[in-house]
């Protein structure tokens, strides 16, 4: 190894205790040098330009991020002497800013909500008018670039096909969907008998449910991404933020692992699922990151309490069979408007 973007632990998985499956494997991403599943994507993105030779001296390299990804593009541009713009808002957590600007990078806040509630499109909104204004910005665009869902099949994918013989459920969370459409891609063609779930938060876009606040970074979207293609998707689970709350602390009491707010959400909707496959099933969850960037939001109470009311606890004996119509229905909705 040669430098820091060297570093990528892709075949770390944690078997999970507690959530009613004998068979329920994490696959832990944030042992990465940025700590998150971002790294892969960052080095997808960065890599396709350096290939094609449209990185100069004076380029500077600009994206929109709720965080993780801003954190990876800013490692690999310091280590390899690019300069780097992240466009960010008022839920990134103030960690992820810090280290984005001890790594170099120029980091811009916007807080005006867009059309559905968040701040997705007003981001891309300022990144258009740099882009305009100065030829100098390359907008690596994570939500239209094939090279995000590309760097994903050819890594995140392959590592869990290589980890187990058989995978007869893998749940995804759906942000950028690259992870989600990488993972699609690559389990169709060499292991098409596996059930891919992909997993969002109440209150998203993605999947022409109807927009809400959020106040967790990570899953979720107030703007479709252009890579979304949700045909061959076994099913969709939407997941309140609060169930990801509970999910999270239950985690880390249970098992030992501080989870970040998108593992929350995705093992909710597992634990959602538990009496809806065999209790021997080979399930596999990803985690994009981890908890230490959520120590003042997920794990504070204070935070909870003034934006949830209460401090969500897991329930063991909840069921939520009146949203299984409109999980359904919006999933064939996404399938044939992306037709």
């Amino acid at each position: 190894m040669n430098a820091i973007s060297d570093i990528v632990n892709d075949r770390n998985f944690v078997k999970l205790r507690g959530l009613g499956l004998s068979q329920l494997h994490l696959k832990i991403e944030a042992l990465n040098p940025s700590g998150s599943i971002k790294m892969k994507t960052a080095l997808g993105l960065i890599g396709d330009l350096e290939a094609r030779g449209c990185i100069g001296p004076q380029t500077i390299l600009i994206e929109s991020s709720s965080g993780s990804l801003g954190v990876a593009l800013s490692i690999i541009c310091a280590e390899r002497g690019y300069r780097f713009s992240c466009v960010v808002d008022p839920n990134t957590s103030p960690q992820n800013i810090k280290m984005m600007k001890a790594l170099g990078a120029e980091v811009t806040v916007v807080d005006q909500r867009d059309e559905n509630g968040g701040f997705l499109a007003t981001r891309i909104a300022h990144i258009g008018r740099v882009v305009a204004a100065d030829p100098r910005y390359i907008w690596l665009n994570q939500y239209a670039n094939p090279e995000n869902p590309r760097a994903h099949a050819r890594t995140t994918a392959a590592s869990i096909l290589k980890s187990f013989e058989q995978v007869d459920y893998l749940f995804v969370g759906a942000g950028t969907t690259g992870t989600l459409m990488g993972c699609l891609q690559r389990f169709s063609e060499d292991s098409p008998h596996t059930r891919v779930i992909a997993v969002d938060s109440i209150g998203s876009v993605t999947f022409g449910t109807p927009a809400g606040k959020r106040f967790i970074p990570g899953l979720g979207t107030s703007r479709r991404p252009e890579i979304f293609n949700p045909a061959g998707l076994h099913a969709l689970e939407l997941v309140a933020e609060a169930d990801a709350i509970a999910m999270c602390r239950y985690l880390a009491r249970s098992n030992g692992i501080l989870a970040g707010g998108s593992t929350g959400t995705v093992l909710a909707a597992v634990y959602r699922w538990r009496d809806r496959m065999p209790e021997d099933a080979c399930v596999v969850a990803i985690s994009p990151d981890l908890g230490e960037r959520y120590l003042d939001s997920v794990y504070d109470d204070a935070w909870v309490r003034e934006r949830f009311g209460l401090i969500p606890e897991l329930q063991p004996g909840r069921t939520d069979s009146a949203a299984g119509s409109d999980r359904e229905d919006a999933l064939a909705a996404a399938v044939a408007l992306a037709a």
